[in-house]
């Protein structure tokens, strides 16, 4: 049976990308990827008050498909105006709130936290993703030699970057730094700090000279390096700013703990997926007593993709 085709429709961010080519995978279809790029003026203007038509956006240079997959406030008007003009049946299907009328879309994933419902709309505990449990263990050895090789354990500190919520200034840097050097005067691991496509340039700097040559930090946007932290650690700490990061993680099933920055701004969504993971025991918030804890792996992607595939018979 031939493959149905897709297209993937992101503004070319981190958590995006994954939410996005996890579902695609995971649904078995062939696709491609397409970022959106807004024109200047409707940059500005909220999904709800632009027009349904291709003024918004740049042109998007597709060829034959079959389901749209978008992800993120630029891609909402884009992904209902090429079902729109489709000649043929088109599924569409958006991650996250798009924030218009839900029925311009065939479903909807959203995490909880969004506090959305309607019939079209499946919620999900955390942001679905593209890591999958094979792809961990394919890259565990990668790190091997770049890691100290001694006999300390390995603890994994995943780190995002600034956001509008959250200031990756030195003073907050330094407070997660000088917890995890005194967690360490204690537990006498191995940290293994691994940087996104958002950490600055600045805090990677400061992680090596604040930690020295005992452990190991990643200085490149490395997802090999990425996968095998995951694989090799016996803890793993994510700092608070990602969801989509804290989600990745959940799906080994070993203790996260969660690096709190103070917000600048109400971080109330934030906030409700941490507690909701908490509740799901899966996490802790560093700096409380260490222990040692399990729970079941979070494998939201395939869960989502199921009910999908029985939603639209694919």
């Amino acid at each position: 049976m031939t493959k149905l085709k897709g297209i993937l429709l992101t503004e070319g961010m981190h958590g995006m990308i994954s939410q996005v080519e996890g579902l695609a995978k995971a649904l078995d279809i062939d696709f491609s990827h397409h970022k959106v790029e807004l024109k200047h003026f409707w940059k500005l203007i909220p999904p709800r008050l632009t027009p349904l038509s291709n003024i918004s956006f740049k042109e998007i240079k597709t060829s034959d498909f079959d389901i749209i997959i978008s992800c993120g406030r630029k891609s909402v008007i884009p992904s209902i105006y090429l079902k729109k003009i489709s000649k043929k049946k088109i599924y569409n299907i958006h991650i996250q709130d798009p924030k218009v009328n839900y029925d311009f879309f065939d479903l909807i994933v959203a995490p909880e936290h969004d506090g959305i419902s309607s019939s079209n709309i499946i919620n999900t505990k955390g942001a679905i993703h593209y890591l999958t449990d094979s792809e961990i263990k394919d890259n565990s050895d990668y790190l091997k030699s770049f890691i100290k090789n001694d006999e300390r354990k390995i603890f994994a500190f995943i780190m995002g970057g600034p956001n509008k919520y959250y200031d990756y200034s030195t003073k907050n840097m330094k407070r997660i730094f000088s917890t995890l050097y005194n967690l360490n005067k204690k537990q006498n691991f191995q940290l293994v700090i691994i940087p996104s496509m958002r950490t600055p340039k600045n805090t990677i700097q400061y992680a090596k000279e604040f930690f020295g040559e005992s452990h190991t930090v990643i200085e490149n946007i490395d997802k090999k390096a990425y996968l095998s932290a995951l694989a090799l650690a016996e803890y793993i700490i994510v700092t608070c700013d990602s969801s989509s990061m804290i989600s990745e993680a959940a799906l080994t099933g070993k203790p996260i703990y969660i690096a709190n920055i103070l917000p600048k701004k109400n971080d109330r969504r934030f906030q409700k997926f941490r507690n909701l993971f908490r509740e799901l025991n899966i996490t802790r918030n560093l700096g409380e007593p260490f222990e040692s804890w399990s729970y079941e792996k979070l494998d939201e992607t395939n869960r989502v993709a199921k009910i999908i595939k029985e939603r639209i018979n694919l």
